[in-house]
């Protein structure tokens, strides 16, 4: 009976270890790798992480991730039976990112341990800029820092004033006109002539009051360069308006209106695509005097009906009404509704339309 037990306890001791023992194991020449300092201008750089199974079942890697876009991993997809070899490489694109860096790869795989972290180090020296690096936007025979001119957070009281650099790319004189300029953007070339490879600047002033808007707005406009208007010769010019509260007293403040909404977010769940969801946000002005809706708007996707009136009272609400059309999109949707008001420590607000789209069958 004795005999009997022992034999019991061995197998129990024993059974554990061997189950232990059969399995995957992967185990790397190396972990890290330093590609040392390399030119931006010889483009990706890759190097092969080597690993061994050193188990005693195939081994399978399961994923590999990397820490960065910028770093571009594959693997060996099939088995790894024991005894043999595979790998995991990571390519480092150093376009657009001079100086050091070190990069994380972690390989997932049926071993023990499940999780490896392989690391990627260098130096990147910059390349040498070019004028088109300056220069990004070609529009004929001048060149643009940028395709766009944009004020940023702008009061509705105020006016500004923005400046582009551009260059005469060319070996003859450039002269600029600009076509259906808004009557709010004063713009105009500075010298008015550019002499060949000569800079220059494009000027523009905003004029937010006489533009009359609320929040993000943008206005396009053409340029007509040596007699050519083209299709690409354009300018975008952005703001963002926001009202100018400066001149309230402490008294004003404390008397102004209040921005509420019953919730914020609306979550849809998930729906199929080409269905139509509807939601209700019930806004209420919570503060002492008139709350005014300057201005609602709905990010694409989404239809925003505008309130029955514009102008609540203390105490009272009204209904903006949110239709989302799913016919187009799918996947997680994260829409937004745009409340405008004269609430001045909160006279923007933004309502959330939330949920998931499903493929049809």
């Amino acid at each position: 009976m004795k005999r009997i037990m022992l034999l019991i306890c061995l197998a129990a001791i024993i059974a554990p270890l061997k189950s232990q023992t059969v399995q995957a194991k992967i185990s790397f020449n190396e972990t890290s790798h330093e590609f040392g300092k390399f030119k931006e201008s010889d483009g990706k750089v890759t190097h092969k992480f080597e690993f061994v199974n050193t188990g005693s079942s195939d081994l399978i890697i399961q994923n590999v991730s990397a820490s960065c876009g910028c770093t571009a991993p594959s693997w060996t997809r099939e088995p790894v039976p024991p005894g043999a070899k595979g790998y995991v490489a990571a390519t480092y694109n150093p376009a657009g990112r001079p100086g050091a860096f070190r990069k994380y790869v972690t390989v997932i795989s049926n071993s023990n341990p499940g999780s490896v972290r392989l690391i990627i180090a260098g130096d990147v020296e910059a390349k040498p800029r070019t004028l088109e690096d300056d220069y990004r936007y070609a529009m004929g025979p001048m060149r643009l820092k940028s395709n766009h001119l944009a004020f940023g957070n702008l009061k509705n009281t105020a006016t500004s004033e923005k400046r582009l650099e551009v260059i005469n790319n060319s070996d003859a004189d450039v002269k600029v006109s600009f076509l259906k300029v808004p009557k709010h953007v004063v713009i105009s070339m500075d010298p008015a002539q550019l002499k060949p490879k000569q800079k220059g600047e494009i000027v523009a002033t905003y004029n937010a009051p006489m533009r009359n808007d609320w929040g993000f707005v943008i206005d396009r406009m053409s340029l007509d360069i040596n007699g050519t208007t083209d299709r690409t010769y354009s300018l975008v010019i952005s703001a963002n308006l926001e009202e100018d509260f400066s001149a309230l007293s402490e008294a004003e403040m404390a008397n102004a209106p209040v921005l509420s909404v019953d919730d914020p977010e609306f979550k849809f769940g998930k729906i199929t695509q080409g269905e139509k969801v509807e939601h209700t946000y019930v806004l209420t002005n919570s503060g002492k005097s008139d709350l005014q809706i300057r201005k609602v708007k709905a990010s694409c996707g989404c239809t925003a009906v505008q309130p029955e009136k514009r102008v609540i009272g203390p105490g009272e609400s009204v209904n903006i009404k949110t239709v989302f059309n799913s016919a187009g999109k799918l996947g997680n949707q994260n829409k937004t509704v745009t409340i405008i008001t004269n609430d001045p420590k909160k006279s923007k607000m933004i309502l959330w339309v939330k949920g998931e789209v499903l493929k049809s069958t």
